[in-house]
């Protein structure tokens, strides 16, 4: 029995020695790892500036046509308290029907389905999720001749200047009625300055 004792320590010993450098390596393993690298900051968003009132007495938006569609129409803008009043007629839209008119973040028209135009712009609060009908879009009521009458006011909006409330050289789209088709952007226009 001495014997087998005496020939396990050794055994134990490196064992015991094996187990020691492992430890240590695994310290030294630890030590030489770089430091976590803190995540940079998410940079807070730039205040938006406002403006009370713009540099453009009057504008206009000629709508024409887009993803296949028969609207189009004529409006005019002009400032008013508290923002831009939107005036004018759009035809060939769904008989009886709710349209959404919205001010759109680019004044870029030049696509068939009017996506050049980017997102539901909101003059207060900034660009939201492209197509957007929530929020506050105006929404504009056809006859039973497919005609709307617009008349509405864009909350916070002003025409020129170049704040961030500036709806001039925006896009301004009419969104479809038919079920499945509710923000199908059905007629685009720019907003353009009146000489």
């Amino acid at each position: 029995m001495r014997e087998t004792a005496i020939a396990s320590r050794p055994i134990a010993r490196a064992l015991v020695r094996n187990l020691s450098v492992a430890a240590l390596l695994g310290l030294a393993a630890c030590a030489s790892a770089p430091p976590p690298v803190a995540e940079p900051a998410t940079p807070s968003p730039e205040p938006r500036q406002l403006a009370d009132r713009g540099t453009v007495s009057r504008a206009v938006a000629n709508l024409f046509s887009a993803s296949g569609s028969l609207v189009s129409g004529r409006v005019v803008l002009t400032p008013v308290e508290g923002g831009v009043r939107i005036r004018g007629e759009v035809g060939g839209l769904v008989r009886n029907g709710a349209h959404g008119l919205q001010v759109h973040e680019r004044g870029d028209c030049s696509a068939v389905d009017a996506r050049s135009a980017g997102g539901y712009y909101d003059p207060l609060a900034g660009t939201r999720q492209d197509g957007s009908v929530a929020g506050d879009p105006g929404r504009i009521f056809a006859g039973p001749d497919g005609v709307a009458r617009v008349d509405l006011v864009v909350r916070g909006a002003v025409l020129g200047g170049g704040a961030d409330n500036d709806i001039l050289g925006r896009a301004l789209l009419v969104l479809g009625a038919t079920p499945g088709a509710i923000s199908a952007r059905v007629a685009c226009a720019v907003i353009t300055p009146v000489e």
